[in-house]
Formats: structure tokens, sequence, C-alpha cells
């Protein structure tokens, strides 16, 4: 390769919920901010990143529509299509006929499931042209592509005022005994009867729900508050400032667990019940998964969620949550080990 810096295209498509799009802009960014990385994403729905990252016009990376039909355009070194969203077929025409075919990636979804590290890296020949296509999979094992996080991650952790983010958002001090939790999940028939239990709490309990149109309200011992939807970078003060928080899909998923915080994760259901492999894989890992099994079951449609025992149960999660955290931060990126794996190919 030459001293010009690495052009690369991200192709995304927003299906149901804007999780593809919040781990796609969170790559292409990091690729652009702290590698020089010349990015173009290219995605169907931009209107995600009006509310994920609303400056994204003004920063590094180059959003453009994915138009139908498919106008052609030049093509990049490196060419990642997320979560199995194939490139248009004359843009793949196209990368056959450079004379260095580029470094075509897959980018899959996150999964502790033991199989991952066996398939990460896998290629993947073109049956008619001279492209090969590699399979990158995001993951918490050594052999795995890793999970997305920041250079500055720690630094403005250590900067961030919870007292401040309190006052931002019409939220008075925070009080000893209050366990303040944020709300992010997908609809969820198990939430009535858990803010019924939230509302019997002897503790004083504030609910954070960003994205959320209802008005803020108080029944007993539950006061519950409608945040804004939180750009990514304001999302991950939510977390900071929360004591437990309730998280979804993939991108929250990740950040929780960077927060140190004790969390609960729901799930994206799959057919056939897919998802609950993919759940107990991670229980099976995380340093905590036998404490946290019965309720996340139960969150997850598998049982009744049992407040009072998982309540009883927070005090000894925080540790574990902390130590986790700082496990993961120990193992590279994947953004550097996406680069890695990219240099290594266009040497």
């Amino acid at each position: 390769m030459t001293n010009n810096p690495i052009r690369c295209d991200i192709f995304c498509v927003v299906v149901d919920n804007y999780g593809d799009a919040g781990v796609c802009w969170r790559l292409a960014r990091q690729l652009a901010d702290e590698y020089g990385w010349r990015v173009r994403l290219w995605i169907d729905n931009p209107v995600p990143l009006q509310l994920l990252a609303p400056d994204h016009a003004s920063g590094p990376v180059e959003v453009r529509p994915w138009p139908s039909p498919w106008l052609a355009t030049d093509t990049a070194d490196v060419v990642i299509e997320a979560f199995a969203c194939e490139p248009p077929p004359s843009y793949v025409e196209a990368m056959a006929t450079r004379s260095r075919p580029p470094v075509w990636l897959n980018l899959e979804y996150l999964s502790a499931e033991r199989w991952v590290a066996g398939c990460h890296g896998m290629s993947s020949p073109h049956p008619r042209l001279p492209l090969v296509k590699h399979f990158f999979f995001p993951g918490f094992a050594a052999g795995t592509g890793g999970l997305l996080r920041e250079r500055d991650y720690d630094v403005r952790r250590k900067d961030f005022d919870a007292a401040a983010f309190r006052a931002e958002f019409g939220l008075p001090a925070k009080s000893p005994d209050e366990l303040t939790i944020s709300l992010f999940s997908y609809e969820n028939p198990a939430l009535p009867a858990l803010m019924k239990a939230w509302a019997a709490s002897e503790r004083p309990i504030r609910v954070l729900r960003p994205g959320n149109g209802d008005a803020a309200s108080k029944t007993r011992n539950l006061s519950a508050h409608p945040l804004p939807f939180l750009p990514q970078r304001r999302y991950d003060e939510l977390l900071w400032a929360c004591d437990l928080n309730f998280v979804r899909g993939e991108d929250s998923f990740v950040r929780a667990q960077w927060a140190g915080k004790p969390f609960v994760w729901h799930i994206y259901p799959q057919a056939d019940d897919a998802h609950r492999a993919k759940l107990d894989a991670f229980l099976d890992i995380h340093p905590a998964g036998g404490q946290l099994k019965a309720f996340w079951h139960a969150w997850n449609g598998l049982g009744t969620p049992d407040w009072p025992d998982f309540a009883a149960r927070l005090p000894g999660l925080e540790g574990a949550s902390q130590q986790w955290a700082r496990t993961l931060a120990a193992r590279p990126d994947l953004a550097s080990k996406l680069v890695q794996f990219c240099l290594e190919r266009l040497k």
C-alpha cells in the first residue's frame, strides 16, 4: 500500500431497529477518527443517524444513501458488508476489476457461542469472480474479532459528572438509598409486573427511559422519567449514571459491559428460539452468570421476573460487573483487530 489513507466502504441495511446502524456508525467513526481511514457509510435509511449521531454530517465519515438503482461508483480498498447485507452486484463486479482486489469482510453479529472462534476469519471465494470474502465475528474470546471500544472511553468515563447529568435532565440529586435504573428494551409483556414490583419496593427506585414519550410518573416508591433519544456518546453517560441498566440488542449490550454496572439483557428474539442459545452462551462466560440466569431468562420470556430475589443479589453483582469490564478491556478491541486483519492482506 502507498501512504495514501486506506479507503473503506461500509454497507448497512436498517431492518426493524436501529441497532445495525448503531454498530456500523460506531465502527465507521472509529476507523476514521483513530486510524485515519477514509470511510463511506452506505445506508438504506439515514434517519437513525439523525438520532444516534446528530453531528454525523460534520464528521470525518461520509454518509451516502443506498440508491436504487445503484449508480456506478469507485470501489474501496476495504469493503465491509454489515450483517450479510451484500453490496450491489455492479459494485461487486467493479471490485473484481481492481488490480489489487479489496479486502472484503462480512461483519457478523456478536455471539458468545463456542463455534464463533472457529469461524472467525474464514474465507469464502466468490463462485465466479476472483474475489474472496472473509467472515469477521465480534466476540469475547481471544480467537474472535473482539468488541467495539473507543480509545477515549476511559477518559470520558473519568470526566463524567453524574450530578450534572441528572440536573441537565431535571432529575433531583441522588439520595443515598435510591436505586437508579435505565430501561431500554423491546416490547416486553413482563414489564407491567416488574413496574408493580418496583412500586412495591421498600427502596426508592428511579427509572430513566430513553426514547420514551410517556409523562413522568410517581407510584409509591417508583419514580419513572422519560428521557429523549440519546446519541451514542450520551447513552454511555446514562449507563454510568445508573446503578442497574436494562439494555437490548447488540450495541447497548456491549456498552453496558464497558460501564461495569449490573445489567439485564433483552436479546433480540429470533425464529425457533435461536436467541436462547446465544443468551445462555453469554451467561456461561460471565463471572456472575449463575446469579443472573433466572432473572435474565424470565425477562426474555422464560418465566416471571422475581424482582425481590434479583434486587437482593445486586450488591454482589457490582464487583463481578467491574471485573468483567476489566477483563474485556485488557483484550484488543474490534476496530484494532479489524485494521490489523486488513493491513496484513493489503501489503
